[in-house]
């Protein structure tokens, strides 16, 4: 299985974080960024761009999308076993306001932007409300985050 996600930045710097809907299994009612697994067929790249259309109705260009890292995970699972799968993020610089997004009920209760001393923050106070705080690589992923904030003109 692969999973593709995308951290999604506006022109204020701010990352884009959509909750969860409530029904959803994994991650039910947190915060992260938007993604989800890959069709048979697909590149990554082309999944992620799905994604991204189908969950919150924006459509992102090839060439303002960046890979940002890949990794390898294992999670064991009661019924199936070890679970392995490779997850793509990608980075996108968009320049939409909150409320131009259409939410995809069914996979997302609402967005919001958050800046990334924020989200460093609720890691700090390892707060519950979002999925990433638990990431061995959060820190990681911040840092990286906040290089591509520096690149804004």
């Amino acid at each position: 299985a692969t999973k593709a996600t995308c951290w999604i930045m506006n022109e204020k710097g701010e990352i884009l974080l959509q909750k969860i809907a409530k029904q959803k299994k994994n991650n039910a009612g947190k915060w992260t960024r938007i993604g989800g697994h890959i069709k048979a067929g697909e590149t990554p790249l082309d999944g992620v761009i799905r994604e991204v259309r189908e969950e919150i109705g924006i459509e992102l260009k090839k060439e303002n999308i960046r890979l940002l890292y890949i990794r390898a995970f294992e999670k064991p699972y009661k019924e199936t076993g070890l679970h392995r799968y490779w997850s793509y993020n990608y980075f996108a610089l968009v320049n939409y306001k909150i409320e131009e997004y259409v939410l995809q009920k069914e996979e997302v209760s609402e967005v919001k932007y958050m800046k990334i001393e924020e989200m460093e923050k609720m890691v700090e106070t390892n707060n519950q409300d979002y999925a990433f705080v638990k990431w061995e690589n959060i820190n990681d992923v911040i840092a990286e985050l906040k290089r591509q904030r520096a690149k804004i003109k």
